[in-house]
């Protein structure tokens, strides 16, 4: 398992993306813990296999149709 700090930057105001993002982390089988939250930026953090951690930022890249996501940047957390 790796885990993962996403920071997801964009136009992000609706209040419809991070319910998004809980149900497609769900989906996905990829555990999920919101960091922070403003309405051009989102700091998630993801664990699960390294191909789902991927496949979750795709989703975050095209996200719904209400959301423009500009920019997904990932920070792998050390675990002990």
């Amino acid at each position: 398992m790796t885990r993962e700090e996403f920071t997801i930057e964009g136009a992000l105001g609706t209040p419809l993306f991070l319910p998004w993002i809980e149900r497609h982390a769900a989906r996905l089988g990829v555990g999920m813990r919101l960091r922070d939250s403003a309405p051009e930026r989102l700091a998630v953090e993801f664990e699960g296999a390294p191909a789902l951690l991927d496949a979750m930022e795709m989703g975050c890249l095209l996200g719904p149709i209400d959301v423009w996501v500009e920019t997904v940047v990932r920070k792998r957390i050390a675990t002990a």
